[in-house]
Order: structure tokens, then C-alpha cells, then sequence
């Protein structure tokens, strides 16, 4: 019996130490990357490299059409872009403009929390979100100008009416989509742990509704930027002050076609700024950091 265990058993192999290859021999394990592969890899340097190519392409149309009223060089227009700035009345009309346009966005925002919180509460809530939407959200909020001034007159609140009707529908319906989407696993755990109420909400609900929370805001920023634009092209002087809107609704008037297109380049340059640096910061301090969205 014992001789039968004994071939049963694994041999027993001799010991061996493996001798390592020195350091000179392995090289180097990683090694720093070129400058040009790091450059690429960079989200930023290549959106310069776009930027770069299109004003190069703005520049080269121009010259060959040589009609500055109806295309000015790009040159032309960064030297009107520069005056504008240099004299302060560019920052006087964007301040103005984005004034406004924090006050809508805010309401805005704020009624489209309301409006799915309710949703997301009660069978009533979600039918009167899901009509509301499908009658408001494919309106153009410019649309509802005359409106606003028969209502509110000649003023700032006509102008914060319209951007609050072209945020709020956006933002309510990207964030009671995301809510609903929330798996039923992540809904389970949060009441395993006991989560209720208001802490349930912000431990489960809105980290994982978050994505489409984030795409609503920045839909929403679009909307309510375009529409203040539009809005202060027909609406004109609010109280005694123009926007960046009138800004270029003036200069086309004048046939200054140069400071028309310096206008449109500052209301470009706020759209790449808030993407690009404010909706991208909070995309890294939360979703990408989260493991829910790729870089």
C-alpha cells in the first residue's frame, strides 16, 4: 500500500535559481515617447492643428475672392477683433451678453430639476414632462420673442424668457432619460446598503445618470447661447445696453464686414472656451475619472 502511494506521489524536482540578465543587457523598459507622438496624442494640440488649417483656409478664400465687404481676410478680422477688444467696447457687449445669458441658463437649469424630479416621482410627473417636451422642445425659442415682448416689453426678462424655454426642455429630458436608465443592479445595491431618500439620489441616481445629466447642460448651453445670439440680432438694445448680438447686427449696418466676422469669432471663441474648458473639467473630475466615459 505504501509502495502504491509512493509512485503516486510527484517527484520531487531539484531546486533552480535563475540568474537574472544584468541591466545593460535588458535596456531600457519605457522609454519617453517623441515629441511629435506626444504632441499628437494631445486632444488640444490637434483641435489647434484644425483651428490652424481652417484659418488658413478662411485666409487663402479671401485673398483669391478679394472681396473684403462680402469675405475679409482673416488678418482683417483679427485686427478688428483686436481693435474691438483694445477699445473695450468687444468685453462691454460680451459682458452683457453673458449676463444675460447666466440668468436664463440658471432658471433654466433649476425648472428642469423641478420638472424631473417630479418625473422621475410620480406617473403624472413623467406624463406631463413627456408632453410639455414633445409640444415645447421642437419649438425655436426665437419663435417665442413676439411673445415675450407682449408679455414682458422691451427688457432683459423678454430675452431670459426665450433662453429658459431652449435650456429646460433639453437639459429635463436628457436627465429623466438618464434616470431612467440607471440599471436595476445599481438601484438594488443602494437599497442594500440602505440608502433612501435624498441620500439614495445622490449616491445611486445621479452618479449613474451623470453622463446623460452632463450632455443635457451642454445641449442645453448650446441651445441658450445661439438663441441669446439670435435674440439680441432682432431684439436690438436691452435698457440702454447692446450685446455681442447688436454688436454685429450694428456692424452690418455699417458694412464693417470685418468687425461683423470679429463678433461671430467671439461668439465661437465663448463656444470652444466653455466646451473645451469648463464642460471638459468637470467631464475629467467626474465621468472619465468614474470609468464611464472613454478619453
Amino acid at each position: 500500500m505504501s509502495a502504491t502511494l509512493a509512485k503516486l506521489e510527484p517527484p520531487i524536482r531539484p531546486e533552480y535559481e535563475h540568474q537574472g540578465l544584468p541591466a545593460a543587457v535588458i535596456g531600457d523598459i519605457a522609454r519617453p515617447l517623441p515629441l511629435g507622438e506626444r504632441l499628437w496624442g494631445s486632444s488640444t494640440f490637434r483641435k489647434a492643428v484644425i483651428l490652424v488649417l481652417l484659418a488658413l483656409a478662411w485666409e487663402l478664400y479671401a485673398r483669391w475672392l478679394q472681396n473684403p465687404l462680402t469675405v475679409p481676410p482673416f488678418t482683417a478680422t483679427l485686427e478688428a477683433l483686436w481693435d474691438g477688444i483694445k477699445s473695450g467696447v468687444i468685453p462691454a457687449r460680451l459682458a452683457v451678453t453673458l449676463q444675460v445669458l447666466l440668468i436664463g441658463y440658471g432658471l433654466g437649469v433649476v425648472l428642469a430639476c423641478l420638472f424631473t424630479t417630479l418625473a422621475v416621482s410620480t406617473r403624472i410627473g413623467t406624463d406631463l414632462l413627456a408632453t410639455l417636451t414633445a409640444m415645447l422642445n421642437p419649438l425655436p425659442a426665437i419663435a417665442l420673442l413676439p411673445l415675450a415682448l407682449l408679455w414682458f416689453g422691451l427688457g432683459t426678462p423678454s430675452l431670459v424668457f426665450v433662453i429658459v424655454n431652449s435650456v429646460l426642455w433639453a437639459v429635463a429630458l436628457n436627465a429623466h432619460t438618464g434616470f431612467l436608465s440607471v440599471s436595476e443592479t445599481l438601484r438594488m445595491a443602494g437599497q442594500t446598503f440602505g440608502l433612501k431618500g435624498l441620500l439614495y439620489i445622490l449616491e445611486i441616481l445621479i452618479p449613474a445618470a451623470f453622463p446623460a445629466i452632463l450632455a443635457g447642460l451642454k445641449i442645453g448651453w448650446a441651445f441658450a447661447w445661439r438663441t441669446l445670439i439670435a435674440a439680441e440680432l432682432v431684439f436690438g438694445v436691452s435698457s440702454g445696453r447692446g450685446g455681442l448680438g447688436w454688436f454685429i447686427f450694428e456692424n452690418r449696418n455699417l458694412l464693417d464686414t470685418a468687425s461683423v466676422f470679429a463678433g461671430l469669432l467671439t461668439v465661437m471663441a465663448v463656444g470652444l472656451f466653455v466646451d473645451g474648458v469648463i464642460f471638459r473639467f468637470i467631464e475629467n473630475r467626474t465621468v472619465r475619472r468614474w470609468g464611464m466615459q472613454r478619453g
